[in-house]
């Protein structure tokens, strides 16, 4: 899981951060929403709400740490994938 969204970092495809990841969801940019299990349940309820109505897929994985390092960077609580396919994938391999 962590490498295909490392790939996805990679092929540009991600963003990070709570308030680009919300202004990339408002825009219909984002295939896949994924918040770390350790995020404020404010942010878990936000993002929730959120991708559900805009029909978003969303998933709680890992840790802040765990999501910044697999996209290279500092701890991140939300992140966004662009991709359908990458979002697909992800979701695939978690179920």
């Amino acid at each position: 899981i962590y490498s295909y969204i490392g790939l996805a970092m990679r092929a540009g495809q991600v963003v990070s951060g709570d308030d680009t990841t919300l202004k990339e969801l408002k825009k219909g940019k984002i295939s896949l929403v994924v918040v770390a299990d350790d995020a404020s349940e404010n942010t878990k309820k936000l993002f929730k709400d959120k991708s559900s109505f805009r029909k978003v897929n969303y998933i709680e994985l890992s840790t802040k740490d765990g999501l910044g390092m697999s996209i290279g960077k500092d701890s991140r609580a939300v992140i966004g994938i662009k991709d359908i396919g990458f979002a697909n994938k992800i979701v695939e391999l978690i179920d």
